[in-house]
């Protein structure tokens, strides 16, 4: 299938992701393009997306920076940058279980940057 990415914009911040080959991965990339209204929770920007996946096999209770999510319970998009409320020290903790898509490609404390209602747009990159 190759690397599939895609383009995160939002206000002047332009990022790169690189999916994996989860079944909630594939079905974003079919889904796309996507636009939807930032919503922030601690380091984690996440928007309602139109798929309805359920919690898959190996889905994340913890993740790293620069992680991209599918959050089940919310059908949302989440890019996590830091912790959240719920976190313990040294670990960045989804509000529940998080089925993991991708990665970012660049510097994930770029987000920090981005406004609560900023237009965000997630696009193919064609390669």
């Amino acid at each position: 299938m190759g690397d599939r990415q895609i383009q995160i914009s939002t206000g002047n911040l332009t990022l790169a992701a690189t999916l994996n080959e989860l079944e909630t991965a594939n079905q974003l990339w079919e889904s796309l393009p996507i636009t939807g209204r930032v919503q922030i929770w601690g380091d984690e920007i996440y928007f309602s997306i139109p798929l309805n996946v359920e919690e898959e096999l190996g889905s994340q209770e913890t993740v790293q920076a620069g992680t991209v999510a599918y959050w089940p319970p919310g059908s949302a998009l989440c890019l996590f940058w830091g912790p959240t409320p719920i976190s313990a020290p040294g670990e960045i903790r989804p509000a529940s279980a998080v089925n993991v898509v991708g990665i970012l490609d660049n510097d994930p404390n770029l987000l920090a940057e981005v406004p609560s209602q900023a237009e965000i747009i997630i696009e193919k990159i064609e390669g």
